[in-house]
């Protein structure tokens, strides 16, 4: 077996000249990020206290990308979140690593923009603190605690509830957990009515919530295979070969597959990132997607609890998911004949690290592609097997473990599902007494309810750059002479044409999806070229209308917001949602009067399970399914697969 563990990343010698990328939508380098340094270090703007929360690309605009021709030069600029640890002053650069070149250098406003995002160092500095603070060690003794080394104290995202801190400064809150052994499972044991806000500059805790003791839940309900008993005997072996390989082919990052042509890059902040999606069609490659990427997910707690009212995170914003991700290891996560890639980003002090195979590429057998048996005609069968391109990563942030995959499908379908597992965050109540607010596991162990609320950014590029999105419902026609029988229904298209109709929400009642069209290129039967984006719809942001939450997470308020393209809205939550005050990203960029119709279009989706929490989930939660399909709604002509050969028979 396998070891399935998830190193971080780890740094190695690299040099410091950036050799030229060959393609603008390259993933970084080591060379790239350690010429970024260099040159900030050289303009004065790296001391030793200087800590690198984000070193991401500074992808250039779909112009450029598109007249980009092999051997062209290409000029690579690097935007670079600047922390000063000491101060808490921050600032943001944007680097020419080609030319060696400072472009720009700014301070950020944290009080009114957002700090940076967290950095791996900040996560100890916080165990210090509050392990150090005499009130917590008061706390806990008064709990009965008599080791607090075996404390859990958690780097939890303030959110923008008040810290207690002035405006500006930069606060991480922690509740904690306890455990029996230096093995065990802290998130059994959850330490009730105790929270403290760490001010993370001056390094110490500046407000201690203690509501009064709760008993510590006392069942270790350990989740390894030593704990659970013998494992079982009656599963036979399962292999999955492909003796001549797979069917795709990766040229660098650059990844084909019965007709999908696409570029895989990976970054600090989102993970994995497509770019460049296209399909052959015949004797043409026609776009489907410029850009795709799981852009922000949040968790957001509902238990008014005083000690938890505020737990609410920004996985990507805040905790920087490319950062959190796992090296995956072949059996463990990724199963058949498995191609990896690499990831190369910058660590707390912006010195490149490698994060092997971080992306996993690999085809799947899904069962039936098409089949008909002709009862006509002697019962006469024809079918095909169906298989998919799956790219894949996994992040862990703290107790949640998210597995991220894109399908392309043969048929011209794309497909993004979300799969949760990991551990449910915990919470401790009075044995037997529960909570309308969340599940009690075990005696005394709580599991709030909860929400995860993903959200896509795809940049459209249906057949081309100028793109229309209408949405789509299913209408049942009133009876009378049309439709005498009352069984007629139709659909109602109604283009989404002004930004102050972007924000949309979905309606399963209605059948309700989006198809996004090309005006300008129609099929054979007039109507425009089209995918259809069809969603799996759940509630939306359930934390009322005004709350610091819905201020802070507006993006989940809506299924779907619609978009112009612009090269600066990147995030759905704005660039720096880490205590943020509320109100950046898609709120801003959606107010009346611009138009939406027969342009560049980005479409931000938001989905996800609202999660209440079964004794099942206990000690580790089986994986949750979630995400949608995008379609082609009239982008061919007929079914694209007649040319799919039969299997070979056995």
């Amino acid at each position: 077996m396998t070891d399935c563990c998830h190193p971080r990343p780890q740094a190695g010698p690299h040099t410091a000249a950036a050799r030229p990328a060959p393609h603008p939508l390259d993933p970084l380098t080591a060379e790239e990020i350690t010429a970024a340094r260099r040159v900030l270090a050289e303009a004065g703007k790296v001391t030793d206290d200087t800590r690198f929360p984000l070193v991401l690309l500074d992808e250039p605009d779909r112009h450029a990308v598109t007249a980009h021709r092999d051997g062209d030069p290409v000029p690579r600029r690097l935007r670079v979140t600047l922390l000063d640890a000491a101060t808490g002053a921050a600032a943001e650069a944007l680097v020419d690593v080609t030319a060696s070149v400072l472009l720009s250098h700014r301070d950020l406003d944290p009080a009114a923009e957002g700090q940076p995002p967290l950095t791996f160092e900040e996560y100890d500095i916080v165990e210090a603190v509050v392990k150090a603070d005499p009130g917590w060690r008061k706390a806990m003794a008064d709990r009965g605690v008599a080791d607090p080394g075996l404390a859990m104290c958690a780097p939890l995202a303030a959110g923008c509830a008040d810290p207690a801190a002035p405006p500006g400064h930069r606060v991480l809150r922690s509740l904690t957990w306890m455990r029996c052994s230096a093995t065990d499972n802290p998130w059994s044991h959850p330490v009730g009515g105790l929270v403290a806000d760490v001010d993370l500059i001056e390094r110490r805790v500046i407000r201690l919530i203690d509501t009064g003791a709760v008993p510590l839940p006392p069942r270790c309900d350990r989740y390894e295979p030593e704990f659970n008993g013998p494992p079982r005997t009656d599963l036979e072996p399962l292999e999955i070969r492909q003796p001549d390989g797979p069917s795709f082919h990766l040229d660098g990052n650059q990844l084909t597959w019965q007709g999908w042509h696409l570029r895989i890059d990976f970054n600090a902040r989102e993970g994995l990132v497509l770019h460049q999606i296209t399909l052959r069609d015949g004797d043409r490659r026609r776009s489907v997607l410029h850009r795709a990427s799981l852009a922000e997910m949040a968790v957001v707690y509902g238990d008014p609890d005083p000690v938890r009212n505020w737990v609410s995170f920004l996985d990507a914003g805040e905790y920087s998911l490319g950062r959190n991700a796992n090296a995956l290891r072949l059996g463990c996560d990724c199963l058949g004949e498995i191609r990896y890639l690499d990831a190369v980003l910058a660590d707390d002090h912006g010195r490149p690290q490698t994060l092997p195979n971080a992306v996993c590429v690999h085809e799947e057998d899904i069962g039936l592609l098409w089949k008909h048996t002709d009862i006509f005609n002697d019962m006469r069968a024809e079918s095909r097997r169906a298989r998919r391109l799956v790219v894949s990563f996994i992040a862990t942030v703290g107790n949640y473990d998210y597995a991220f995959y894109w399908y392309f499908h043969q048929d011209g379908t794309i497909a993004f599902e979300a799969k949760s597992t990991g551990i449910v965050q915990t919470s401790a109540v009075e044995p037997g007494t529960g909570s309308p607010h969340g599940t009690e596991l075990a005696p005394g162990l709580l599991a709030p309810y909860h929400q995860h609320l993903f959200c896509v950014r795809l940049d459209a590029a249906v057949d081309g750059p100028a793109n229309t999105v209408e949405e789509v419902d299913v209408v049942p026609l009133p009876e009378g002479p049309g439709n005498p029988n009352g069984n007629a229904f139709t659909i109602r298209a109604t283009p989404i044409t002004d930004s102050a109709h972007a924000g949309r929400l979905a309606d399963p009642l209605a059948g309700r999806r989006w198809r996004i069209t090309n005006p300008a290129s129609p099929g054979r039967d007039g109507q425009p070229a089209a995918y259809t984006l069809i969603p799996q719809p759940g509630p939306v942001l359930l934390a009322r209308p005004g709350s610091p939450v819905a201020r802070r997470m507006a993006y989940a308020t809506k299924h779907l917001w619609i978009t112009r393209h612009h090269p600066t809205r990147r995030y759905p939550a704005g660039d720096y949602p880490n205590q943020h005050p509320g109100g950046a990203g898609l709120p801003r960029w959606t107010t009346a009067g611009e138009p939406l119709d027969n342009t560049q279009l980005t479409l931000w989706h938001t989905f996800g399970p609202t999660h209440l929490p079964r004794p099942e989930d206990w000690p580790v939660m089986p994986v949750d399914h979630c995400g949608f399909t995008l379609k082609p709604t009239g982008f061919f002509d007929r079914n694209p697969t007649l040319d799919v050969p039969a299997e070979r028979g056995r």
